[in-house]
Parts: C-alpha cells; sequence; structure tokens
C-alpha cells in the first residue's frame, strides 16, 4: 500500500485587504485549532501519517504487507517531478502496489442535500484536465469603419455557444454508485427519488444540474478562464485569443471535449489547440475489491458517525502519476468538512481541529493495521 501525501502549499496572501488571524506560516496552536496555509491541504496527512507509523513503531507492531509513504513537493502545479519521479522510481523497481489512499474527498457534514449525517466520500476516480485555446484571426484596422464582426464579436460568439451548450449529465458512473450507497439514509423524497433513478433521472439530473458544485459529479464542466485582444479602444484587433478550461468526466476523453467544442462552435473561423499540460479521466477503481473494503471498514471505524460511500473527486490529485503502478486508487481525507471549511483550502484562516488531527493520526494507524490482515 501507498499512502500519498504533498508538502507543497499554495501562497497565503492576505485575501481582499483581510490579515489571516495567525500568521499563516506559524503553525500557531490556539482555540481548539492548529491554525497555517497547508493545514487541511494538506500537511496534516502528511504528518498524521508520520505519526501514525512511529506510534505504531513504538507499540512494536510489524505489519505484514509493506507500507510506502510518499510525499511530493509540487502536486499544486502538477506533480511531475515529485509523485510522477516517484511513481517512475517504484515501477521500474518493480513495485506493484495492491492500492493508493491520497487526498481528494472528505467526511461531508451539512453538504450533501437530505442526509443529516456525515458523509465520507472515498473517491474511486478523477476527472480529466485540459485547457483548449481556441483563437480568431481578424483583420487590424480603424474602428470606424469596423466589419459585421470583429475578431472580439466572433471569438465571444464561440464562447457564448459553449456556455449554452454544456456536455450532457451523466450519472452511470462513480456520482451514481455514490447515491446507490447515501440514498437509503437520506429524506424521505430524496430517498424515494434515488431508488427510482430510471423514473426520476431527468428530474434528479435537473436538480443537481442548478447547483455548480453537483453539476461538477454529472458532466465534463466548460470555463471560460481567460480572453485576450485588442490593443487600443479605436483599433480593430488583429486577432482574439481565449483559454476555456475542461474538466472532464470518466467515460470521456480529451479528444471527445475537442470534438464537442468543433461540433458546438462549428466556425472555421475558430482554431482550436490544446493548451499546456493535459490529463485523461483516471480509470474508476474496483469498488468490490479486498482493498477498497479495507478503507471502507477503516473509515467507519474511525468514523462511526459516518455514512460511506464512493464518490468523483472533481479537482485533481497525485493519484493520477500511480496508473500503472498500483492495482486501485483511492482518495479520502481524513478531515471533518462542515460549509465553513470549504473555502479554507486555498483560502484565508486554513485550520484543522486539534482532535480532527487526532482523527487523522488514528485514521492511518488503522488503515496500517486493517491492510495487514
Amino acid at each position: 500500500m501507498l499512502i500519498i501525501t504533498h508538502y507543497d502549499v499554495v501562497p497565503a496572501p492576505d485575501e481582499d485587504g483581510q490579515a489571516w488571524k495567525y500568521p499563516p506560516f506559524s503553525g500557531t496552536i490556539a482555540e481548539g485549532y492548529i491554525w497555517g496555509r497547508g493545514a487541511l491541504d494538506t500537511k496534516s496527512t502528511i504528518m498524521g501519517a508520520l505519526e501514525a507509523v512511529e506510534a505504531l513503531l513504538k507499540e512494536g507492531y510489524s505489519p505484514k504487507r509493506t507500507v510506502y509513504i510518499a510525499s511530493g513537493f509540487d502536486e499544486e502545479i502538477g506533480g511531475d517531478g515529485g509523485a510522477g519521479k516517484i511513481a517512475e522510481y517504484l515501477k521500474s523497481n518493480g513495485v506493484e502496489l495492491e492500492y493508493t489512499i491520497d487526498e481528494g474527498s472528505v467526511i461531508a457534514k451539512g453538504i450533501v442535500p437530505g442526509i443529516k449525517a456525515p458523509v465520507a466520500l472515498i473517491g474511486i476516480a478523477e476527472k480529466g484536465y485540459v485547457t483548449l485555446e481556441l483563437s480568431v484571426e481578424g483583420q487590424a484596422g480603424h474602428s470606424s469603419m469596423p466589419p459585421k464582426q470583429t475578431a472580439v464579436g466572433v471569438l465571444s460568439a464561440a464562447i457564448a455557444k459553449l456556455e449554452a451548450n454544456p456536455f450532457p449529465a451523466d450519472m452511470s458512473g462513480p456520482t451514481g454508485m455514490l447515491f446507490d450507497y447515501i440514498g437509503p439514509e437520506m429524506s424521505s423524497v430524496y430517498k424515494m427519488l434515488f431508488a427510482n433513478r430510471w423514473l426520476f433521472g431527468s428530474a434528479i439530473k435537473s436538480q443537481l444540474s442548478a447547483s455548480p458544485a453537483t453539476s461538477a459529479t454529472i458532466r465534463t464542466t466548460t470555463a471560460a478562464t481567460m480572453f485576450n485582444a485588442g490593443v487600443k479602444s479605436n483599433v480593430l484587433p488583429s486577432s482574439a485569443t481565449a483559454a476555456v478550461n475542461f474538466r472532464i468526466l470518466p467515460g470521456d476523453s480529451v479528444q471527445g471535449v475537442i470534438d464537442h467544442v468543433n461540433a458546438v462552435v462549428d466556425d472555421p473561423r475558430v482554431k482550436v489547440k490544446v493548451m499546456g499540460e493535459h490529463t485523461e479521466p483516471s480509470p474508476v477503481s474496483d469498488m468490490n475489491s479486498p482493498s477498497f473494503m479495507t478503507v471502507y471498514k477503516t473509515t467507519k471505524q474511525v468514523f462511526p458517525d459516518a455514512v460511506v460511500a464512493p464518490a468523483l473527486v472533481i479537482a485533481g490529485t497525485d493519484s493520477k502519476h500511480f496508473v500503472g503502478v498500483a492495482k486501485n486508487l483511492y482518495r479520502l481525507n481524513p478531515h471533518r468538512f462542515g460549509k465553513e471549511e470549504l473555502s479554507m483550502p486555498h483560502g484565508l484562516n486554513e485550520r484543522i481541529t486539534i482532535d480532527n488531527y487526532g482523527e487523522c493520526i488514528q485514521f492511518y494507524m488503522q488503515l496500517i493495521r486493517n491492510s495487514s490482515e
């Protein structure tokens, strides 16, 4: 087994002129919390795993299974030099991992609609990632004699088409499996809906599509993020470019995204190409494997109040580098998240409760024990 973490963090500037309550790199312990950048993402997991190993060694415990801990230094910028090199090293040495456990999903309280109990979400897959550059060439000139459409107008229309024609919703993958697990625990109306997805599928998809957070779990998302054109307000632009980011649902592909964009835009003036690095969606890990049951069992032992379920991770993790090295890739931060915590990773006043950090240590101790049964 391999526990994946990373010790790099994003910057910690003051946001909107507000100061951090405690210096972001102080690791201050106050008010029942450990404060600082990385407290949740993900210094608490690396330290929790290391403290777990130290505690087991002090007990004289010797695992029957080899346990690896890998911590990268560049996850926030793709992980190629950290986790990527670690995966290459393991593969070159003939190491085949039964499973990995990485950051990803959390123990969510008050976030999943229709269910009061905390929901521990074990990520069994993660979305792919690609950014496409859309570009249009125009004729520079004086703005007093404009063509019917400038390069800006052509490209704006293309982006408007993409936003008006999102990818179709699909609940056949990990998100459908999630609702299979949590449906029986939901309030009566939700329970009835999710127990009869064959009948209420359209209504469920419509409801989930209404929120950006839940819409992202059932489709490949489209986000126009950058636009560049023109040099002066009275000069016609000679070109216009835009960046559109896509997070790709398992079952879709980078090529499928390109095909979708070309079909929806349907304008030969708009050129499409891939920008920078891109990744395909991960394979969906086996929910019936002994390793999934080990993670499931451990989560129930450490968080007995939680409903445990498989889920899709909508962001990227270092797990992608271990495809082909591990049989199964799972993603779960042993962190309790309410609505307040959602904005903390990468945000202001990131912190973890002391009690929850203790649960992190317990989680990794128990996971190592259970993996050796």
